[in-house]
């Protein structure tokens, strides 16, 4: 049998993901400093991690409802109100899944026909494309520049909308430009989608994580509340990776169509992460305070030792990325990461990997230590003087 010929074609013309590739190879370099993935070094806070273990003491192993725990969704409707003011309704307008990937896939596939266009601002998140591929859309890339602080623009918007547009993927604060969205800017998105029936998918994991103001939801914006689904989760924030949970909040009818695919994939999130999140709701506020705190320590030591070594980089004000511009090494991005690993042993990621446009840059996260930083960026220094 030839497998390749009974695989789905949609798969099989399918990229890899660009982060993974990097981060496989540096997994077997144990020597490798690595400032490739976005994941938080810091551990699960103690009081969380010991609330997963008591709902294992008590045996509480059991499924969960398909929307989640009744308890859980309303902590996370009392924690966006709190932090963001945003109001959802527990009962029928709030859905946990597994990582907020699962509440990416699941909107798009709710929300996308095949033939429908899909916008994305990129460079971005590597998922969305592969998302709604799979939905059987089309994904159109509404490209972001440096000079514009990597914001989507309202007249880039405009002149990307078809009459086959039928949802706006809006992931601020952004991976992997770290750049963000102020009230003023979405707004003027606002005021672009107010008089079409183009529905948004915010995604919003990285919201915790803002510098130099408060992060803004789009659903605050008037208007866009209904036609806006906002996924987040508890990976970047409460440094929760490997609990793998995640939620979505919008209208009942769409939360309500997504569950049925939830319900049918996956059935529900996993209870002991599901009691760890109940106490992240509650009682984590100071633990998010904490480590962006020295987020933005890292934030600031890495972005002035990249620009000492002569690399431009935007400022990020938001995550945890910075994506410098390589354009003095004469290198590509794919290039220059790959002999950055092989000579100097340090892994950051091609800008290509999160879209063409990302074509010149490189992702580098400070989700790691200061010594790591501090170590990467002389190696870093010693890489780009020799191509210079």
């Amino acid at each position: 049998m030839n497998i390749e010929k009974v695989l789905s074609p949609v798969v099989s013309n399918m990229k890899p993901s660009g982060i993974r590739k990097f981060f496989d190879i540096v997994s077997s370099m144990p020597d490798a400093i690595s400032l490739g993935v976005g994941e938080p070094d810091f551990v699960t806070p103690w009081h969380i991690r010991d609330a997963g273990i008591y709902s294992l003491e008590k045996g509480r192993t059991y499924y969960t409802s398909n929307s989640g725990l009744g308890e859980l969704r309303e902590e996370i409707c009392r924690y966006l109100t709190r932090r963001f003011g945003l109001e959802y309704n527990p009962e029928n307008e709030v859905l946990i899944t597994v990582g907020g990937s699962e509440a990416i896939d699941i909107c798009i596939r709710s929300l996308v026909s095949p033939g429908d266009e899909v916008l994305i601002p990129e460079p971005s998140f590597v998922c969305y494309t592969p998302c709604t591929q799979l939905a059987g859309g089309t994904a159109v890339p509404i490209v972001t520049k440096e000079e514009e602080n990597f914001k989507l623009s309202a007249k880039a918007l405009k002149e990307a909308i078809t009459p086959k547009t039928k949802l706006l993927i809006l992931p601020y604060p952004n991976n992997p430009t770290g750049a963000i969205m102020t009230k003023d800017d979405l707004m003027q998105i606002a005021d672009v989608l107010k008089d079409t029936d183009i529905l948004v998918l915010s995604d919003e994991i990285y919201a915790e994580l803002t510098y130099n103001s408060k992060h803004v939801s789009i659903a605050n914006i008037e208007g866009m509340r209904e036609r806006t689904v906002v996924v987040s989760g508890f990976s970047k924030a409460f440094a929760m990776t490997g609990w793998r949970l995640g939620y979505a909040c919008g209208h009942p009818e769409i939360i309500g169509a997504m569950t049925k695919i939830h319900q049918y994939t996956i059935m529900c999130s996993p209870t002991t992460s599901q009691y760890a999140a109940i106490e992240a709701m509650k009682n984590g506020d100071g633990d998010i305070e904490a480590m962006a705190a020295e987020y933005n320590y890292r934030r600031k030591i890495i972005l002035e030792g990249l620009r000492q070594i002569g690399l431009s980089c935007f400022e990020p004000l938001g995550a945890f990325y910075v994506f410098p511009n390589i354009g003095i090494s004469g290198l590509s991005s794919n290039d220059f990461c790959e002999k950055l690993l092989l000579e100097q042993k340090v892994a950051v990621v091609p800008g290509n990997a999160f879209g063409d446009s990302g074509e010149g840059f490189i992702r580098c996260s400070y989700a790691y230590s200061i010594n790591a930083i501090n170590k990467a960026l002389e190696k870093i220094d010693k890489f780009v003087s020799k191509y210079r």
